[in-house]
C-alpha cells in the first residue's frame, strides 16, 4: 500500500515557490519562510499564488508530487503534472468504456450506490446517537433513500436515469442535513446545497472540503495510470476532471460531510472564519482555511477498516485504494468495481 505523506498547503497569496536541490522553498518578499524536502510530500496546493519556478514544477513532475493551483476561495484553477504513467492499454480501455453508454452506466451505478449507501450511513449514525432529535421528516427521507438504493440495485437504468435518480436522492439527503447540525444558534443553518458561489457558511465549508477531496482523487487516479479527465458518471467536458469527480462521489458523505459536521458541532469554526461578499457569496478567511487544513491533515492520518480489502487504511489513502480497484476492474482482474462503503 502506498505510504501516506503530507500535502503542503500554501495559503499566503504572496508566497513564491522555488527549488533548492531536493527541497521546496517558500519565499515571501525575498524572505524564506519554509524549506520542505520533496520526499516528504504527497502534493502541493497553492491558494492565490504569486507563482512557482519552472525548476520546482519539474521537480514535482519527477517525484510524482502533484501541484495544484486554486483561487483564494478554493476554486480549482490548474494542475501541474508530468508524463502520463501506467499501461497505455489501461487508458485505452478507460476511453472505450467512457464512450460506451452501457459500460459507463454500469460503473456509474456502482459509484452512485456507494455514495447513497454512505449518505444513508451518515443519517443512520445520527439517528442512533441522537434518537431524541430525529423528526418524522428525517425518518421519511431516510426511508426514501433506502428505497431508492433498493430500486437502483434491482433496475438497469441508463446514464441519464441514473443521474436523475442520484440527484433526487441527494436532495432528500440534503433536505435533512440541517438536522445533523447540533448548534441551534443559526450561525450554521443549512437550507439547501448552493455552489458557485456558496451562499452560507455550511456550503462554504462543503465546497472547500470537496475541493480538497477532488484534488486527492485526481492524484490517486494519475498514480495508477488513469486519466482524471475522462469519467463515466461525469461526462467529458474541457477543463473538468470527470473521473476525479466520479471517484469523489463515494467520499463526499464519509470524508467530506462528516468532517464538516465535526468542525461545526465541535465548534472548531466560528463566524469569524468566514467573509460575506456583496453578492451574498460566503467564503472562508485566510485564518479559517489554515484552521481547516490543519484539521484535515490530522483527519487523513486516521485509519479505517476497508471492507473489500479487509485491512486498515489511512483515510488519506482511501482515494488511492479506490483508484487501484477501479484500475483492476478496467483491466479485467475483478468482476466489478467495489465502492468504498463506511461501516
Amino acid at each position: 500500500m502506498r505510504k501516506l505523506r503530507n500535502v503542503l498547503y500554501v495559503t499566503n497569496p504572496q508566497s513564491y515557490l522555488s527549488r533548492d536541490g531536493e527541497n521546496v522553498v517558500i519565499t515571501v518578499e525575498n524572505t524564506i519562510l519554509a524549506r520542505v524536502p520533496i520526499h516528504n510530500l504527497e502534493g502541493i496546493v497553492c491558494f492565490g499564488f504569486m507563482g512557482a519556478s519552472p525548476g520546482l514544477m519539474a521537480l514535482c513532475c519527477e517525484r510524482d508530487v502533484g501541484m495544484s493551483f486554486v483561487s483564494l476561495y478554493g476554486k480549482f484553477l490548474a494542475r501541474v503534472g508530468g508524463g502520463v504513467s501506467g499501461n497505455v492499454l489501461l487508458r485505452k480501455k478507460q476511453y472505450v468504456l467512457s464512450d460506451d453508454e452501457e459500460g459507463a452506466a454500469k460503473i456509474a451505478e456502482w459509484i452512485i450506490l456507494g455514495k447513497l449507501a454512505n449518505c444513508r450511513s451518515v443519517l443512520l449514525r445520527f439517528s442512533r446517537d441522537h434518537a431524541e432529535m430525529v423528526s418524522a421528516d428525517f425518518q421519511k427521507n431516510l426511508v426514501r433513500i433506502t428505497e431508492g438504493i433498493e430500486q437502483l440495485r434491482e433496475s438497469q437504468l441508463t446514464l441519464n436515469e441514473l443521474r436523475g435518480m442520484e440527484g433526487m436522492l441527494s436532495r432528500h439527503y440534503f433536505s435533512v442535513f440541517d438536522d445533523l447540525i447540533l448548534s441551534r444558534e443559526g450561525d450554521f443553518s443549512f437550507e439547501c446545497r448552493s455552489r458557485r458561489p456558496p451562499l452560507n457558511r455550511v456550503n462554504a465549508l462543503l465546497s472547500f472540503v470537496y475541493m480538497l477531496i477532488a484534488a486527492d482523487c485526481a492524484s490517486a487516479l494519475e498514480s495508477v495510470g488513469l486519466d482524471p479527465q475522462v469519467g463515466f458518471l461525469h461526462r467529458v467536458r474541457p477543463g473538468r476532471p470527470g473521473l476525479a469527480l466520479d471517484l469523489m462521489e463515494e467520499f463526499r458523505p464519509y470524508l467530506g460531510d462528516r468532517f464538516v459536521l465535526s468542525l461545526i458541532n465541535n465548534r472548531m469554526v466560528t463566524v469569524k472564519d468566514f467573509v460575506v461578499q456583496e453578492n451574498g457569496a460566503v467564503f472562508l478567511t485566510d485564518d479559517g482555511r489554515r484552521k481547516i487544513l490543519q484539521e484535515w491533515q490530522k483527519r487523513k492520518s486516521e485509519e479505517v477498516m476497508h471492507g473489500y480489502l479487509e485491512e486498515k487504511v489511512a483515510l488519506g489513502l482511501l482515494p488511492y485504494a479506490q483508484a487501484m480497484l477501479l484500475a483492476r476492474y478496467l483491466r479485467g482482474d475483478i468482476d466489478g468495481y467495489p465502492p468504498f462503503i463506511m461501516r
